[in-house]
């Protein structure tokens, strides 16, 4: 092939190449983020249900102490739940997770917003590569925040990145060798037609 007929089968490939990678760039992407979005969502379901069934035992007159139970969970290191039961004033009346031999306490205003509006639902790094996603509802007494690690998560997203990433890399390399056949057959047709 001359090298004018190289460069019109590129140029066709080229021109067939652009819009098709673009889509399976935007394809790749929301696939990437529909996942995620499911992965971190459902993150917080386990805790919303731990929350509001602790809220509503202590609303019953449960004790602080016995809706969190005797074990406790180092949050730096373990996948397992926990909870926390504050009093109005945001004071920690019983724990079921130690953060640095602590009870673990949220952010300032995480409290105050769960004890006036809906379940809170918040992610916190409270020291680094530590990130627990909690939940936190409203009870008579005050509030209870439910929490667990998102390390596992957090493992499934970069996941579903590398796969979405492998996913759009074999896309474009099929789509460019597609483009490039076509580009040539066209070429070819228009040379024993011309």
């Amino acid at each position: 092939m001359t090298t004018a007929r190289t460069r019109r089968v590129l140029l066709r490939a080229a021109i067939a190449f652009l819009p098709l990678a673009v889509l399976a760039a935007g394809l790749a992407g929301t696939v990437y983020v529909v996942a995620q979005q499911a992965l971190r969502s459902g993150a917080d379901s386990p805790q919303l249900q731990m929350a509001e069934d602790a809220a509503r035992a202590l609303d019953s007159g449960a004790s602080p102490a016995s809706v969190t139970g005797p074990g406790t969970v180092d949050v730096g290191r373990s996948l397992a739940p926990f909870l926390v039961v504050f009093d109005r004033a945001g004071a920690p009346l019983a724990s079921s997770g130690l953060l640095g031999g602590a009870d673990p306490v949220p952010p300032l205003g995480v409290l105050d917003h769960a004890a006036a509006d809906r379940p809170n639902r918040v992610t916190w790094q409270p020291t680094p590569g530590v990130r627990i996603a909690t939940v936190t509802v409203r009870w008579s007494g005050g509030t209870v925040m439910a929490g667990r690690s998102l390390r596992e998560v957090e493992r499934l997203e970069d996941r579903a990145l590398l796969l979405a990433g492998a996913g759009l890399a074999a896309t474009l390399g099929a789509v460019a060798v597609a483009c490039l056949a076509a580009a040539w057959l066209v070429e070819a047709r228009a040379t024993r037609t011309g």
